[in-house]
């Protein structure tokens, strides 16, 4: 008889593996501390498969000869030129990628943790790994955690996770130009996918969510970040904007390091994770020295950006208000200490330069609240026509909360016509209410597909008079252009399903209109008045026969 064939097993998908990276740690770390842990972790492997793609290519390339000449070089590569060009640190980063030095690689944790390599703990082993990362690759510095010979971690449980970690796979990273490919938000991806698992135990409270690709590439489309331009973002997170504003410029055929990106985070991990993220995606960011709050410790002073974007935690009270008092960036009034929404705007506004543009999520309530002076400050922006679309979101597109949201574009000097990215609208608004928009993924979560984001961004695109875009025409239930006398009158609410209406019911062209409906119906009553007529006389005459 035969041997059984070997049954292949399919490689399990990330998620799969996150969740049971989880379960390693459970009962040895808090669930908040998990990202952290294998954050790096992931981190550590992606650029060791990078690197080794590389490596494999540029071996490849010396053997058959085919590298030779872009080396100066003729003839057949011996084979200690063969070993010093794959460790040809520049052979690397002149591709967009990290150089990892031998000891610092992947394979030799996985060693460690296989109990194959003698000497430091998994755990020193790890972080010298890091370390040393960091020291050859100057972006990195201050980023990559080190925090894996804690005592609270036994060296069995740290080697289990590395040896699940190491069946992550990994698209392709490198082209057959030998270039970095356009790498996929892996430590997004990662980030967002703990902090939906956990966030009771973190990012709920504070009010911080993930924001999900659909509505950051939506933001992106709508602001249309161009080469030469200086973009912030005040609460960056594991830095997805810049991810995504990197790809709509390379889509537009635009140079992607023809920008200047600026950022700022508070959390010291999160910030760390946006350093790493925006590194392996190639983004040479600015997010400050430090960690910063932006209301209390603006780590970009000077700056005055064409493009400003956020999503900002919710809602959140306790921002410190009440030490900013009238402080110069709330030139519409001083936000409610109970809640940052407005100061997160006003924030934005400041960072304007002249004619810049502005991008920002926020709860609905920011729409229609009178609470603690929002209304004031609201009318005011209104008043000085500021505000050029606002975009109505449809629920459940946050994994970690049900709290419905909005978008706000906002145009520095639209009333005062020297906007360009707005032409010719000064004391209109551009009403569009996407709450209808989108599919469920899962039974608790919706997202805005493709098709969903060009509608939209399509529609603010033709009311702003971009060339080539179709004319703009308001469609009942879905956009409307409103004059700030009619924002007035209805008391400066900004909720657009109070201005677009009720979508126009179709037409069967099969109907018929209404007056012949009523004569047919008229015909068809008197014709079982008829009947019934009939029926009584039948049955009269059949009781009189008893």
């Amino acid at each position: 008889m035969p041997p059984r064939k070997k049954k292949e097993s399919k490689p399990k998908p990330m998620k799969a593996i996150l969740w049971e990276s989880a379960d390693q740690l459970r009962g040895t770390l808090d669930a908040a501390e998990y990202k952290h842990f294998v954050l790096g972790l992931v981190f550590l492997k992606y650029v060791s498969v990078a690197m080794a793609e590389k490596r494999a290519q540029l071996e490849e390339g010396l053997r058959n000869g085919s590298m030779l000449s872009s080396l100066g070089l003729a003839g057949t590569a011996s084979e200690s030129l063969i070993a010093q060009t794959v460790e040809d640190r520049k052979q690397y980063t002149g591709a967009g990628l990290f150089y990892v030095p031998p000891t610092a690689r992947w394979e030799v944790v996985m060693e460690r943790a296989k109990g194959t390599l003698e000497g430091q703990s998994l755990g020193e082993v790890i972080n010298d790994a890091m370390g040393t990362i960091e020291k050859y690759n100057p972006a990195l510095r201050s980023t990559l955690p080190q925090e894996y010979n804690s005592p609270r971690i036994n060296e069995a449980t740290l080697a289990g996770l590395v040896k699940l970690l190491d069946r992550l796979e990994f698209q392709a990273q490198v082209s057959k130009d030998g270039k970095r490919t356009g790498a996929r938000d892996l430590m997004g991806e990662v980030y967002e996918y703990f902090l939906a698992q956990f966030a009771l135990a973190e990012g709920r409270k504070g009010g911080e969510f993930f924001t999900p690709e659909c509505i950051v590439q939506l933001l992106v489309e709508m602001l249309e970040p161009q080469e030469g331009e200086r973009v912030l973002d005040p609460a960056c997170g594991s830095g997805g904007m810049f991810v995504q504003t990197e790809k709509f410029i390379e889509l537009h055929e635009g140079n992607r390091f023809n920008i200047s990106v600026y950022g700022q985070e508070r959390n010291l991990t999160t910030w760390r994770l946006a350093k790493m993220n925006l590194a392996i995606h190639g983004i040479d960011a600015n997010l400050g020295e430090e960690p910063a709050d932006s209301f209390h410790d603006d780590q970009h002073p000077e700056l005055k950006a064409d493009v400003v974007l956020a999503n900002p935690p919710f809602n959140i009270s306790n921002w410190g208000g009440e030490r900013l008092g009238m402080d110069p960036r709330w030139k519409y009034g001083v936000p409610p200490v109970g809640n940052a929404n407005f100061a997160w705007v006003q924030l934005m506004v400041n960072k304007l330069r002249p004619g810049g543009r502005a991008g920002i999520v926020l709860a609905n309530g920011s729409m229609s609240g009178k609470s603690g002076g929002e209304a004031d400050i609201r009318r005011r922006m209104v008043e000085d026509d500021l505000v050029a679309c606002m975009v109505a979101l449809p629920g459940q597109l946050f994994r970690s909360t049900q709290i419905p949201a909005c978008l706000w574009f906002l145009a520095e000097g639209k009333g005062k016509r020297h906007a360009k990215w707005v032409k010719g609208r000064a004391g209109e608004v551009l009403f569009i209410d996407a709450s209808g928009l989108g599919s469920m993924e899962e039974r608790t979560l919706r997202e805005l597909k493709e098709e969903d984001i060009e509608r939209i961004a399509s529609t603010f695109r033709s009311w702003r008079g971009v060339e080539g875009s179709n004319s703009y025409t308001d469609t009942p239930g879905f956009c409307r252009s409103v004059t700030l006398e009619e924002v007035q009158h209805n008391s400066f609410t900004l909720t657009p399903g109070r201005y677009v209406g009720v979508a126009e019911a179709e037409q069967d062209p099969d109907s018929e209109s209404a007056e012949a409906k009523v004569e047919r119906l008229t015909k068809e009553l008197f014709m079982h008045f008829e009947e019934a007529a009939r029926l009584e006389a039948e049955v009269r005459e059949q009781v009189g026969r008893l």
